[in-house]
């Protein structure tokens, strides 16, 4: 059983054994610069697991690329695409209420798929650890899931309501803008405010710091370039409108060191708010590319982190946790 996760800039894949030995896949594809490409995308990530056949389980948030005039067109697209790569393959489409349906069921109610990925690994979660705070910390977004009974006890299933609810925070620790994270920073010569435009995103800072390996930068920088320390540190510079070498030595730490910060601190205010209606003693279950923020936030509100490796949810797995999760959940 084969594990889809469809988004806007990678497409994610992965499958879990009867051991739970887990193999994953990606494929960085930035949707909105090549809509027809997608096929390519889903066929490529799809392949690397070697299973010609096997059922797939689908999940997309790729639907709110504004390449698309409504979200609704934007799932129908990725369900076509996905038909199309993979005609050897039958296939499902995870909802926001934990359904699995078909194809032409996705098809006639396509805003109940979409942004489902986070139902997956909520329920996931939830087998092993049914009181819990799932904090999923990806490349562009967090989510923040409380699981009581081992049943999903969030407020929110669209990406609006749980967005009002503190489910939904739009940092990761990849793509994110930092002109949306930080407004100003300090610098030996004073406080700073930074440029709005997309100079640098948060894989810079997180790289400088090093909590962030190269290898994990699944996604494309500002300027084109690559994650060698010369272009992260000419991105950060450039986000207040300087070269490295205009800076005194400690401002480009400074700079990366304030967006962490400022990225803890919206995940641990979510966190809070999440907390509040959670289960008493609820552990918080910290995955993604981005878990280093979300152990750093759950450490700020004083709750307890458990780890998740018995879910094959860390590492590889712990990157494309929905994959994982709908690789199993969609065995039963």
């Amino acid at each position: 059983m084969i594990g889809l996760d469809v988004g806007g800039a990678n497409t994610k894949a992965a499958v879990v054994d009867a051991e739970g030995r887990v193999r994953t896949a990606s494929e960085p594809f930035e949707l909105w610069r090549a809509p027809g490409g997608l096929d390519h995308a889903i066929a490529t990530v799809v392949g690397r697991l070697g299973l010609e056949g096997a059922p797939v389980v689908m999940s997309t948030t790729a639907e709110l690329v504004d390449v698309f005039e409504s979200k609704a067109a934007g799932v129908l697209h990725v369900i076509e695409a996905t038909a199309r790569a993979l005609p050897a393959h039958s296939l499902r489409v995870l909802t926001v209420s934990g359904e699995l349906v078909d194809p032409a069921r996705a098809r006639a109610e396509p805003l109940s798929c979409a942004a489902a990925n986070w139902v997956a690994t909520a329920r996931f979660v939830g087998r092993t650890f049914p009181d819990a705070i799932l904090v999923d910390c990806g490349g562009t977004t967090t989510d923040v899931v409380p699981i009581a009974a081992g049943e999903i006890a969030a407020r929110g299933r669209t990406d609006l309501e749980r967005l009002l609810a503190g489910e939904l925070v739009y940092t990761g620790a990849l793509r994110t803008n930092i002109a949306a994270v930080v407004s100003e920073v300090w610098l030996a010569g004073g406080r700073c405010p930074v440029s709005s435009e997309l100079f640098a995103i948060a894989a810079d800072a997180h790289l400088l710091r090093g909590s962030l390996a190269p290898e994990r930068c699944t996604c494309s920088f500002p300027d084109g370039r690559g994650t060698d320390p010369a272009h992260v540190r000419a991105r950060l510079a450039r986000i207040v409108c300087a070269d490295p070498d205009q800076l005194a030595g400690g401002d480009l730490t400074a700079i990366a060191a304030a967006v962490h910060t400022a990225q803890v601190d919206a995940i641990a205010s979510a966190l809070r708010r999440v907390a509040a209606r959670a289960p008493s003693a609820a552990p918080v279950i910290a995955v993604g590319v981005g878990g280093f923020l979300a152990r750093e936030a759950a450490a700020r509100v004083g709750l307890t982190v458990t780890e998740p490796r018995t879910l094959g949810l860390d590492g590889d797995g712990g990157a494309v946790a929905a994959s994982v999760a709908l690789s199993v959940l969609g065995r039963g």
